[in-house]
């Protein structure tokens, strides 16, 4: 495998106004163009959360498009990654929005 296909596992939160701005279905959108498997889902405390997995160079990919670009209203603040892993088959088959 090239090492720019290894499987990894990250979860991510991303803070700022992404509630009320169809952060969830663009980051669904965005994943599943990439080939990216995982969740999204809004929280209590007004972030957005959820894991990414995939090849590394396309979780790479969307992990920079989390931290700076989002839906086209949504202003974000900061985003978290962690808990990266690396995995050897994909636990998801399609990338879901969790209500």
């Amino acid at each position: 495998m090239a090492e720019g296909d290894t499987l990894v596992s990250v979860d991510y939160e991303i803070f700022g106004k992404v509630q009320g701005v169809f952060f969830r279905k663009y980051t669904q959108a965005e994943g599943k163009k990439l080939g990216l498997v995982g969740w999204v889902q809004n929280t209590d405390q007004g972030t957005v959360q959820g894991q990414l997995q995939g090849p590394i160079s396309k979780v790479r990919h969307m992990q920079e498009w989390l931290e700076t670009r989002g839906s086209p209203k949504s202003h974000i603040d900061r985003a978290n990654f962690n808990n990266e892993k690396v995995i050897s088959k994909l636990d998801y088959s399609d990338f879901q929005i969790v209500k």
